[in-house]
């Protein structure tokens, strides 16, 4: 049995007068029957860490594994690690290497797992993300209406650094959705687009953004709540120019975000003040939908204010790391490219070659067709 679940368990979403339901995934994949007591998912899990994640990670990918029909771990660890995740959770889950290459790991960890999931409903998720029983039922069930759910994270438990960012989330659900560290996604949808990029920085805007150019349905679910561990501080301070580069791919957005330190130039303290009430309003405002209060803490919302000052400077750091150095660090290297502009994406999604970000080099290229 899975653990009992803290929060309400998300209301499944209707259909729209009119809409066609798409047909659910089969209960029978590559010749062989799901068991009943299975959820008909395969969970994918890329991962890479420098020291063994046992104590951390064992228990709830056994409880995964129990649940649905097929875990799947992707593990771009060092050797020694690699062998140590293998004795103990090769057991109960197709434990592999990466199969493929490209400057950003986690994509070709992804793509290695879709080559190997053997449902057409699959979830992807980062090792800090925590699913329960109801919400990979729910994602099951999304994904028999749509090709991609973007489901929303929450915190648990809450250090400040994980309310800072909370204000953050909650800012995002009043601006198209927040982005979680795991999607729902149709096995066919991007195996019909080819894959999707691995040469970019936003990786899962990147994946959203390939299958709606292949003629894929995303789903914003602002009811379906999954939680997520919180990183060390540490980490948190060293993604925030990282996390501020991602608005490349969306330059509206930064722009904005540029503007933010000019204005308080100009209008003081006032527009401070002005701001920093607004900022408040608006995220309580994302706190309040879709009973996002039953996971976000009241005093969630008055983080906002500080997490816009700190994208104040972050966005400007961005702009200097693309201006100066061509691109943002990450794991060793530089990328210059937050996701491939959308247009771009549907000119390519034909093409022969599948698609593939600008300038990506031949080892970025997906191939799942």
């Amino acid at each position: 049995m899975m653990e009992r679940n803290p929060h309400p368990p998300a209301a499944a979403s209707e259909d729209a007068p009119g809409q066609v339901r798409r047909p659910p995934p089969p209960r029978t994949t590559l010749g062989r029957r799901v068991r009943e007591d299975r959820i008909a998912l395969s969970y994918i899990l890329p991962i890479a860490a420098s020291a063994p994640q046992l104590r951390a990670l064992s228990g709830y990918l056994a409880r995964i594994a129990r649940t649905v029909d097929q875990l799947v771990i992707v593990d771009g660890s060092p050797p020694a690690v690699f062998a140590e995740h293998q004795r103990r959770w090769g057991r109960f889950a197709v434990h592999l290497a990466p199969e493929r290459a490209c400057r950003n790991g986690k994509v070709a960890g992804v793509l290695t797992g879709l080559a190997h999931a053997r449902n057409e409903a699959v979830v992807i998720a980062d090792d800090d993300v925590r699913y329960r029983l109801s919400e990979l039922r729910a994602m099951a069930d999304r994904l028999t209406r749509h090709d991609v759910v973007r489901p929303q994270n929450f915190f648990r438990p809450l250090p400040w650094h994980a309310r800072w960012d909370s204000g953050r989330s909650l800012l995002n659900r009043m601006m198209g959705g927040d982005w979680p560290g795991t999607l729902g996604v149709r096995r066919s949808a991007l195996v019909r687009a080819g894959g999707y990029s691995g040469g970019v920085l936003f990786e899962n805007l990147e994946m959203v953004r390939t299958i709606c150019a292949a003629g894929g349905e995303e789903s914003v679910a602002f009811d379906l709540f999954v939680a997520r561990r919180p990183p060390t501080a540490g980490h948190f301070a060293s993604q925030r120019i990282r996390q501020a580069y991602d608005e490349w791919a969306r330059p509206t957005r930064l722009a904005c975000q540029l503007a933010i330190l000019p204005a308080l130039a100009i209008g003081g303290w006032t527009a401070a003040l002005v701001g920093a009430a607004a900022a408040i309003g608006l995220a309580e405002a994302g706190r309040r939908r879709a009973g996002a209060a039953a996971v976000f803490p009241a005093s969630a919302a008055l983080w906002a204010p500080l997490w816009i000052a700190e994208r104040a400077i972050t966005a400007w750091l961005a702009l200097a790391n693309r201006l100066l150095f061509g691109g943002v660090r990450y794991r060793g290297g530089r990328l210059r490219d937050a996701a491939t502009p959308p247009r771009r994406l549907r000119l390519a999604v034909a093409a022969p070659e599948g698609i593939v970000a600008p300038g990506a080099a031949d080892a970025d290229r997906p191939d799942l067709r």
